[in-house]
């Protein structure tokens, strides 16, 4: 991997390995690979983590644990809640997280044409396996395009009006708190996407992400900076919400829509 994230070819080089996963977290990752085993049994095609912990960068008490759960048929509810239910005992039972959170997909969806530049990218470049078939093998290799900015971060302006309705009805310092790190995220990693293909490469560091995007968008850059920052350490400060959701979300959204268009539709 180059200093852009690349391979020797130009392709995006996949992220993360179980042996960059810091001591502190070990425990965890093998509770969650136990967890998953006993929960999804035979249902299950592959579990992959992503995020800070496999990139060796998660921080002790502040960063949460990410997986994808993908299941040889598609998931159910009882999966949905089973997976909520796993989330909640790996939080409580491990002080070193500030939370898991559990994606569940399908082998026929991660493996579709529809989801080929946002759910198959994901797994091939952005997660690192822990347990199954790793599907990154029946998958391409990813450039930093154009493409690939479009379906991963091409839907912003539908996620916002969810954000303000959520905003509207936080009512504590933990329910902002929680929505921050998912808006600060958000709006950092589009950011990143924007400027991607102009770039010429991907990396997954928030930091350096709002860098990168102050590079080309220098009246933005302290509210980007702001999002990478609540990403991290969180934040119940409404003024800050309503700046990410209300000010630099729009914004944001219209000119990654007039650059990348916008992202193919969901059923």
């Amino acid at each position: 991997m180059d200093e852009r994230g690349l391979n020797d070819d130009g392709t995006i080089a996949r992220e993360g390995a179980l042996d960059q996963v810091a001591a502190a977290f070990v425990p965890v990752v093998d509770a969650a690979r136990a967890g998953i085993t006993e929960t999804f049994g035979a249902r299950l095609h592959s579990a992959y983590l992503y995020g800070s912990i496999p990139r060796g960068t998660a921080i002790p008490g502040v960063s949460d644990l990410d997986l994808l759960i993908v299941l040889h048929d598609e998931p159910s509810d009882p999966d949905r809640a089973a997976a909520r239910a796993l989330e909640t005992a790996l939080d409580q039972a491990f002080p070193q997280i500030n939370g898991a959170g559990i994606g569940l997909s399908s082998t026929r969806l991660t493996l579709s044409e529809l989801e080929r530049y946002d759910g198959g990218f994901f797994v091939a470049c952005l997660c690192t396996p822990l347990l199954g078939e790793d599907l990154a093998g029946q998958l391409p290799r990813y450039r930093p395009t154009g493409l690939l900015a479009r379906e991963t971060n091409g839907d912003l302006g539908l996620v916002l009006p969810r954000w303000r309705t959520r905003a509207a009805e936080a009512v504590t310092d933990t329910d902002r708190r929680t929505l921050s790190r998912w808006v600060g995220r958000r709006l950092t990693r589009t950011g990143f996407t924007l400027i991607m293909p102009r770039w010429g490469g991907w990396t997954s560091d928030l930091d350096r992400s709002a860098e990168l995007f102050g590079r080309y968008y220098p009246e933005r850059a302290a509210q980007m900076r702001i999002a990478a920052a609540t990403a991290r350490t969180l934040s119940a400060d409404p003024a800050v919400l309503a700046m990410l959701i209300d000010d630099l979300g729009p914004w944001l959204a219209t000119e990654y829509t007039a650059i990348h268009g916008e992202k193919a539709p969901r059923p």
